[in-house]
């Protein structure tokens, strides 16, 4: 019956547990009563969607008898019978079932499975399509005496999902829809020189924003992730697509030429303005040792980012030039592009643009140049509380203009121990500290430099309040740090509930063992110092694009915009006093 992902319904409910917006999709509900018809059981029937106050009914006895809207996840003594927790699976606080209670027809059902999303203050709750025995195994997991997950079940629900692949469907529309309706969809950045490019996708929703207005703008959600307002079925998940519909519709202006297909991708045509902007941006990977028996390394991880704003469906070509074999590692291209069999240091490139910001390219790259920030850290300490430390950099020897660094800023983080104090004055730029770290800013945006090499010292002490040995975290406790935006930050009043996130990494973790500090300042901890920096110019790698190059079929007169950045990425200074961190990445 499954045929990829399709969506009998989605509910959106807000903090106060109320459904603000929901869609039904009667084409695939239409194939679920088939099915069920289909079904030999007779105890099984099919029961309809639910209303808009059943649903959120439903979901608040839910938060009720497991403990917050996630729920528990593992069986605990709270747990009842007949509740996602009974399953044992930390998998139910993302994919959780309602029961539905039907006053007028005096029932009682199981809906199930909901793809469950929290965003800001909303609540996305999916729920694909499945077929009617999928249901009644869940059914029976929840109402079975030993764990489903357990040592010679035959039903588990890790088996029942490897059977389900519309549930990664119904997570993924989830997750675009939150981050519509929170304005947090992100793009590739493509630096725009002469106009600013098109603004947040749909408008902020803020709290003047009432059902009525947010009700507008899911809908115009629908018309680009569905097929149509009754398929249900997940075409396109492209929020700039989506904005292009909801900022100026469809139009029988928008059909493409007789003579060319308009690809699914591309379900909206452009139409205003022409350009097309380039964005090579560069992030630069760097260990640097100071130590001879220990080579630095330099590594630089690349994309191409690309806004092609024409109209129809144009080709768009040009050479890309820098691909050297010597220089690029790996080199992977957009799936609309055409690439000849690679070779030599230019390639030719065609491809035909989606809608928005996009990555043509992405690439592994040596570095053309010496590392932009060289030197060496040294860190030691004097007394028991109090270290010594010294800074000798060389900035952007070699490089020339137009090659800028616009700013350039050293760390070094001290995450055990309280900074109370500082003594020091760099030869340039400025120092501030904070409880945890020690911050040197060498060049500020206001003060960027080109075309000449820079050499800076810093040396000085820092001063620690009384080293207090403390006893590692417990992984329960380090749970805090690894919350997501999908994080359930509820709290119950109620005698019985349990921090849900630490019980479940107790267990995980239960036969980890804890590992105390060697010393106050190991090297996993302190024995680096992370710099920060972005230089505009050509990038690092040779990679360029000449916009006078780039050619469009059919011919159109649109202005092409190249530009290039390199930001520092791992970009770490190893102390030369310490231990010898070969192949290791600092803590975040």
């Amino acid at each position: 019956m499954q045929s990829g992902c399709s969506i009998r319904a989605l509910w959106i409910l807000n903090n106060q547990d109320t459904v603000i917006f929901s869609r039904k999709f009667p084409v695939v509900e239409r194939r679920w009563l088939l099915a069920c018809e289909k079904e030999s059981d007779d105890n099984f029937k099919y029961k309809p969607l639910p209303c808009e106050s059943e649903l959120a009914a439903a979901f608040i006895d839910r938060k009720k008898r497991e403990g917050s809207a996630r729920g528990f996840g593992l069986r605990l003594r709270q747990s009842t019978k007949g509740s996602d927790s009974w399953v044992d699976d930390p998998i139910t606080r993302h994919l959780i079932s309602l029961h539905i209670n039907n006053e007028e027809k005096s029932e009682n059902y199981l809906l199930w499975p909901m793809a469950l999303h929290l965003k800001g203050p909303y609540t996305i709750l999916v729920l694909p399509l499945i077929e009617p025995h999928h249901l009644k195994t869940y059914s029976r997991m929840c109402n079975s005496s030993d764990c489903g997950s357990a040592i010679g079940e035959q039903e588990n629900i890790s088996s029942l999902l490897l059977e389900l692949p519309s549930i990664t469907g119904a997570f993924i529309v989830a997750h675009t829809f939150g981050d519509i309706i929170t304005g947090e969809s992100m793009e590739p950045e493509v630096v725009v020189t002469a106009s600013p490019s098109v603004g947040g996708l749909l408008d902020s929703l803020t709290g003047s924003i009432g059902i009525s207005g947010l009700w507008t703008r899911m809908h115009f959600v629908l018309l680009s992730v569905v097929q149509c307002p009754l398929v249900g079925t997940p075409l396109d998940l492209n929020y700039t697509n989506i904005f292009a519909i909801k900022a100026a519709g469809f139009s029988s202006t928008d059909l493409p030429p007789a003579d060319r297909k308009q690809p699914a991708w591309k379900p909206y045509l452009y139409r205003g303005k022409q350009r097309i902007l380039f964005t090579i941006h560069e992030t630069v990977h760097a260990s640097m040792y100071d130590r001879d028996e220990i080579p630095d390394s330099i590594k630089i991880s690349g994309q191409v980012n690309c806004r092609a704003e024409l109209e129809g469906l144009p080709d768009v070509s040009f050479p890309l030039t820098g691909l050297d074999a010597s220089r690029i590692e790996s080199l992977s291209f957009h799936h609309g592009a055409q690439v000849p069999e690679h070779g030599g240091d230019k390639q030719a490139v065609t491809f035909s643009p989606p809608l928005g910001n996009f990555t043509l390219v992405r690439y592994q790259a040596f570095c053309s140049f010496v590392p932009p920030i060289k030197g060496f850290y040294q860190l030691s300490m004097v007394s028991e509380n109090e270290g010594a430390f010294l800074f000798k950099l060389s900035l952007m020897e070699g490089y020339k203009a137009p090659l800028t660094i616009e700013f350039c800023t050293v760390i070094m983080p001290f995450p055990k121990r309280k900074v109370v104090s500082f003594d020091g004055t760099p030869s340039i730029g400025t120092v501030s500290y904070t409880e945890h770290f020690v911050e040197w800013k060498l060049i500020t945006n206001s003060r960027g430099v080109s075309g000449k090499s820079i050499e800076a010292t810093f040396p000085g002490t820092v001063r620690f309040a009384p080293w207090q040995a403390q006893r590692p975290p417990s992984a329960g406790s380090t749970v805090g740090t690894m919350a997501d935006e999908d994080s359930d930050f509820e709290t119950e009043s109620s005698s019985s509930s349990v921090n849900v996130e630490d019980y479940i990494m107790e267990k995980m973790s239960k036969d980890l063992q804890a590992v105390d500090l060697e010393e106050p300042f190991c090297w996993h901890a302190y024995n680096y110092a992370k710099v920060s920096f972005k230089i505009i110019g050509p990038s690092l790698s040779g990679m360029s694009i000449d916009p006078k190059s780039v050619s469009i079929f059919p011919t159109v007169k649109a202005p092409v915009e190249c530009s290039t950045q390199v930001v520092s990425g791992d970009y770490v200074l190893w102390n030369t006093l310490g231990k010898c961190p070969i192949a290791a990445t600092p803590e975040a």
